[in-house]
C-alpha cells in the first residue's frame, strides 16, 4: 500500500436498520429520523461517539484524496484496488465504453432500485482515465469529470384530507396538507408541504381533493397536481389571523408569505424563537433541547428569553419532574450560568428579529459594538415618520454623508459613517436609517426590521429584561497586522477552497473591509475562476489583482 492514502466514500443506512432504528426511537419516546439519509447524517454528527457507534452505520468506498502513489491510472482499476485492501465497493460500479452502455447501466439500475436495501436517487457518470480527469479540472468544487444523473422522483395518488396551518418562530403561517397515507419511494407519506398561500392558490387544493404527490429530490413530499380541481367544491381560504393567537396575519408588500404580527404574544413564536435562542449558532446551551423547553414552557417557567437564567432558582421544582436526576438539573443549570456574559452578536441572533440572521448580526455588532448603540439608534430609525414612538436621541453624533472608513476612539457608537464631533445628532429618522444601511450588506429591510422589533412595547420589555440577566462584553473583532489592514477588498469569481462568508471573515480579522462591489476605493480584488465584469472593470481601474492561492499565503502569513 502507499504510504499516504486517503479512503472517500459514503455513510448511509439500509432501509431494515432504519426502520429498527426508528422503532428503538419511538419506543425510547424520542424524536423520529425522516428518512435514512437523515439518519445517517445525524447519527455522524453526534457529540458522543458512542451513539454513532451504536448506530447500524455502513460504508461504500467511491473515491481517494490525498495520496502518495496512486495504485493504477484508471478509476476502475483504483476501485478494484479498494476492493482488493477490503474495503467495500458498490456491486454496481461498471466501465462502459460507449454512451450506450451508460444509458443501458442508468436504466438497470433505475428498474433494480425499488428492490435495492438501501435507498438511491440516481448515478454518477465518471471519465474513467485519470490523466483525462486532470485535464479536465474543476469547476469550483464541482469536477467536470463527473456528473450525477438522477432519477426521477417517484409518484404517487392519494387523497388531500385536511390542511393545517403551522406558525414559525418568525411567525410564517406555513400550509401543511395531510393526506391518506400512501407509499411513495419506499416510505409511507402521510404530511406534504403546501408552501404558502400562492402555492395552493396555484394548485386550487381544498381538502377532499386526489392529488398525486412526489419526494422531491426523494426526501420532501410535495403536491404535484390537483386531480379533482373541476369538481364542484368551495375554494380553500387562507387564515388572516393566527391560528394560535388569534393575531392578524399578513403580507407584506411584495412577499408570498403570510405572517403572524403578535410577535413575542404568540405562543407559537415563544416556543420557536426560545428553541432558536438556545441553538448551536445562538446561544448554545447544551441540555436546552426542544423536548425540554416544550416541558418548561407547558409548566409556565419559560415564557422569555430571560426566563432561561431564572431557571437556577427552579432546581428543586426541576428535580421533581420525570427523567430528571441531580447529574442532569446540574450540567443544565452549569450551561446556563456560563452563558450569562454571551457574545453580542449571538445574542442579537438569538433573538429571532427578522432578517437579522447570523452574518448580518456579526456585521451590525462589528460597528455598534454594543447592543445599547444599537438600540437608540435602530429606535431612530423608526420614528417619527414611520409612526413611532418617542425617539432617543444619540449624543454628539453627526452623520457624515461621505465618510471616512476610519473610526475615532471617541465615537459613541464606533462606527465608521459616525464620527464624535461637536455638531447635532441625527435629526430624523432617514439620518438614523442611513446611518444603519452605511454598513456594507446592511439593506433597508435589516432597518426596518429592526425598527419594527424596538416599536412593539412588548419586544422592548423581552429585550430589557433580558439585559437584566446577562451581560454581552464589548463586541470586538481580533484585527491582526497585514499588508491588507485598512484596505478594501473585492472577491469575485468562484472560490474552491473557502465559502464567500469564509473570505469575508478572513478578510475582517486581516483588518480589510470585504466589499461587494469593484470601485475607486478597491485596493485588492481576489479572483477565482468565472471572474467576469468585476475583474474587467478592476482592470480597467488599475486595481491589484491576485488568485485564490496568493490570498490563502497573506492569510497564512498573518497567522
Amino acid at each position: 500500500m502507499p504510504a499516504i492514502f486517503e479512503v472517500r466514500g459514503e455513510v448511509y443506512m439500509e432501509k431494515q436498520a432504519f426502520a429498527a432504528l426508528n422503532a428503538a426511537q419511538d419506543a425510547a419516546g424520542e424524536k423520529l429520523f425522516a428518512n435514512p439519509r437523515n439518519a445517517a447524517a445525524g447519527s455522524l454528527r453526534q457529540k458522543d461517539a458512542s451513539v454513532t457507534a451504536r448506530r447500524p452505520l455502513r460504508f461504500w468506498a467511491y473515491g481517494w484524496g490525498a495520496a502518495s502513489a496512486l495504485p493504477g491510472a484508471a478509476q476502475h482499476e483504483i476501485m478494484r484496488q479498494l476492493a482488493a485492501w477490503g474495503f467495500r465497493v458498490s456491486p454496481h460500479f461498471r466501465r462502459c465504453d460507449t454512451v450506450d452502455e451508460m444509458l443501458a447501466a442508468y436504466a438497470a439500475i433505475g428498474a433494480a432500485r425499488a428492490d435495492l436495501p438501501y435507498e438511491i436517487d440516481g448515478v454518477v457518470y465518471k471519465v474513467d482515465r485519470l490523466d483525462w480527469q486532470e485535464r479536465l479540472g474543476f469547476v469550483a468544487k464541482a469536477p467536470r469529470w463527473a456528473i450525477a444523473r438522477k432519477f426521477p422522483a417517484e409518484r404517487a395518488e392519494t387523497t388531500l384530507e385536511s390542511i393545517d396551518i403551522q406558525v414559525g418562530r418568525t411567525g410564517k403561517l406555513t400550509p401543511v396538507g395531510r393526506l391518506a397515507p400512501v407509499m411513495v419511494g419506499g416510505v409511507t407519506v402521510t404530511n406534504v408541504t403546501l408552501h404558502n398561500r400562492d402555492e395552493i392558490a396555484r394548485l386550487a387544493v381544498r381538502p377532499g381533493d386526489r392529488v398525486l404527490v412526489q419526494r422531491a429530490g426523494d426526501v420532501i413530499p410535495q403536491v404535484v397536481e390537483n386531480l379533482t380541481r373541476d369538481a364542484e367544491r368551495e375554494a380553500y381560504v387562507f387564515p388572516d389571523h393566527c391560528p394560535e393567537c388569534g393575531s392578524e396575519a399578513v403580507a407584506e408588500e411584495g412577499e408570498v408569505d403570510v405572517r403572524c404580527t403578535g410577535g413575542l404574544i404568540c405562543p407559537a413564536q415563544r416556543t420557536e424563537r426560545l428553541k432558536h435562542f438556545v441553538s448551536r449558532k445562538a446561544l448554545d446551551i447544551e441540555g436546552l433541547g426542544e423536548k425540554t423547553i416544550d416541558q418548561f414552557f407547558a409548566v409556565g417557567w419559560l415564557e422569555s428569553p430571560a426566563d432561561i437564567f431564572r431557571l437556577k432558582d427552579r432546581r428543586e421544582e426541576i428535580l421533581a419532574l420525570e427523567g430528571w436526576q441531580d447529574k442532569s438539573v446540574d450540567n443544565l443549570l452549569t450551561s446556563i450560568e456560563a452563558r450569562r456574559a454571551p457574545d453580542a452578536a449571538r445574542l442579537l441572533f438569538g433573538l429571532g428579529i427578522r432578517h437579522v440572521g447570523e452574518v448580518t448580526a456579526r456585521d451590525l455588532m462589528k460597528n455598534f459594538h454594543e447592543l445599547s448603540a444599537l438600540r437608540e439608534v435602530a429606535e431612530r430609525a423608526s420614528s417619527p415618520e414611520r409612526g413611532g414612538g418617542p425617539a432617543k436621541l444619540v449624543e454628539g453624533i453627526h452623520l457624515e454623508r461621505d465618510y471616512s472608513p476610519s473610526v475615532e476612539a471617541n465615537s459613541p457608537l464606533h462606527h465608521p459613517a459616525a464620527k464624535a464631533l461637536d455638531g447635532p445628532p441625527p435629526r430624523s429618522g432617514a439620518d438614523a436609517r442611513m446611518l444603519i444601511t452605511s454598513i456594507d450588506g446592511i439593506g433597508p429591510a435589516v432597518v426596518e426590521a429592526l425598527g419594527d422589533f424596538f416599536h412593539e412595547p412588548h419586544n422592548v420589555t423581552v429585550w430589557e429584561d433580558l439585559l437584566h440577566e446577562v451581560s454581552p462584553p464589548r463586541y470586538e473583532v481580533e484585527v491582526l497586522d497585514s499588508p491588507v489592514a485598512g484596505k478594501t477588498v473585492v472577491f469575485t469569481g468562484k472560490l474552491e477552497t473557502m465559502s464567500r462568508d469564509e473570505a469575508k471573515a478572513q478578510a475582517e480579522r486581516l483588518g480589510a473591509k470585504a466589499a461587494g462591489s469593484v470601485s475607486a476605493r478597491t485596493d485588492l480584488v481576489v479572483a477565482g475562476p468565472g471572474a467576469g465584469s468585476k475583474l474587467k472593470q478592476a482592470a480597467a481601474l488599475g486595481i491589484e489583482v491576485i488568485d485564490e492561492t496568493a490570498w490563502a499565503a497573506i492569510v497564512s502569513a498573518a497567522g
